[in-house]
């Protein structure tokens, strides 16, 4: 509770956005790994399959670390985790410069710094809706596209850095790069003070001046007893994996499948982040206005299609590049709609625990499938992802809100429907 009342100082709350996109900016060269790969498999021999287990293990510890590092962050304050996210971020990648044998490549660049942009990632977005409540959905569009433009920014950065010092010299130099910037971007977040109301700004409130007493109240336990909970697992799970298959080797299909230079195939870096950026703040918009059902449906459709193009039509270098567009556009949809579902479907109450038992498969998927599309080709890869993401067009097709808590009442649980929510 001290560290907290040390934080609670009004200060301006854009300056708080401003730290915030600068951590968000560095934390989504993450995303850029594929540009690696290349370089390490030839500077020390070992296998794509190896190379690619990296993201896979950084991003595990990720999706882990958002979840402890959330918790935390109650306690001691969004500064304090976001500094030692940063410390960790800059220490493990600046120590996979050392790494001679890939192990160490696992741990520095895969645990160290993942657990690192995991804890600093969750920061950002928790201490700024606080700060605008009036703005909530601006802001966290405007967060999430950081993380999602960072790709960008990085990639001219990290191509003449591997060009011009070499991969390992490369990891030196982008782990202090990364570790200056979030340090710095973090000590510009505070929370602000109990009752903080932006000026000018009054709460709606609700009929009769209260919450509704049917709002929703899922424990975890009992939205793993619905179907609905694995309709969000399968989404998050095919959807992530589908996506993660392109992402974590995007550079590689384009040397490989088209031969082109790690420059030109690099171009699907910038692609990706982009229309990351684009999705996470496009397909809120669009599920509000239309409805998160179809919203959903029309997500994976377009996946769906995106891989069974590039596993079935020979590609060109603009085909391959617009169904990058496709894949990012629909990778940051799932970020921007899946944790909205889980709180409308569940409730506010537990929506971090409800969200962070769904977010673990994102992990999972982090795991399997990058090396699976090293393993069976990359043409095989996008077939089997293909098939994936029309298995989430049929649950999507399919999909409902809960309608009561299990072992509940008929009406416990129930909540006013939200403008866009399925049905």
């Amino acid at each position: 509770m001290e560290a907290n009342a040390q934080e609670t100082k009004v200060v301006n709350r854009w300056l708080v956005v401003g730290g915030s996109l600068l951590m968000q900016l560095s934390l989504g060269a993450i995303y850029t790994w594929s540009l690696f790969n290349r370089p390490l498999v030839e500077a020390y021999g070992w296998t794509p399959g190896d190379t690619v287990f990296t993201f896979s293990i950084t991003l595990a510890c990720f999706s882990l670390a958002v979840i402890i590092a959330g918790r935390i962050q109650d306690r001691i304050g969004p500064r304090k985790v976001a500094v030692i996210g940063g410390v960790l971020t800059g220490l493990g990648v600046g120590l996979a410069s050392f790494a001679t044998n890939i192990y160490f490549l696992y741990l520095t660049y895969g645990v160290i710094a993942g657990i690192g942009i995991g804890a600093a990632y969750v920061t950002p977005l928790a201490t700024c809706v606080k700060w605008f409540p009036e703005k909530r959905g601006l802001i966290t569009g405007l967060i999430l596209a950081a993380l999602g433009v960072g790709g960008m920014v990085f990639k001219p950065v990290i191509l003449i850095f591997i060009e011009n010092f070499g991969v390992s010299q490369s990891f030196l130099y982008l782990g202090c790069i990364y570790g200056v910037l979030i340090v710095t971007g973090a000590m510009a977040l505070s929370v602000p003070p109990a009752g903080y109301r932006p000026p000018g700004w009054t709460p709606p409130v609700v009929k009769g001046g209260a919450a509704p007493a049917g709002s929703r109240r899922f424990s975890t336990a009992q939205a793993m007893r619905t179907p609905q909970f694995y309709m969000l697992v399968v989404w998050m799970f095919f959807g992530s994996a589908a996506a993660l298959m392109i992402i974590s080797v995007a550079a590689n299909i384009g040397m490989s499948m088209l031969g082109l230079s790690l420059a030109a195939a690099g171009n699907a870096v910038v692609t990706i982040a982009l229309f990351n950026a684009c999705g996470r703040l496009g397909w809120g918009w669009i599920s509000d206005k239309y409805g998160r059902k179809p919203s959903i449906l029309a997500n994976f459709v377009l996946l769906s299609l995106a891989m069974f193009y590039m596993a079935l039509i020979p590609m060109t270098y603009a085909g391959f590049l617009v169904a990058t567009c496709v894949v990012g556009f629909c990778f940051g949809g799932l970020a921007a709609m899946l944790p909205t579902l889980t709180a409308e479907w569940f409730g506010l109450a537990n929506v971090g625990n409800n969200y962070g038992a769904i977010f673990l498969f994102y992990g999972v998927a982090a795991l399997t499938a990058p090396r699976l599309s090293i393993a069976i080709g990359f043409e095989n890869a996008f077939l089997v992802a293909g098939i994936a993401c029309s298995v989430g067009v049929l649950v999507a097709i399919f999909a409902r809100a809960p309608g009561r808590i299990p072992g509940g009442t008929p009406q416990e649980g129930l909540t006013p429907r939200v403008s866009g929510a399925s049905s």
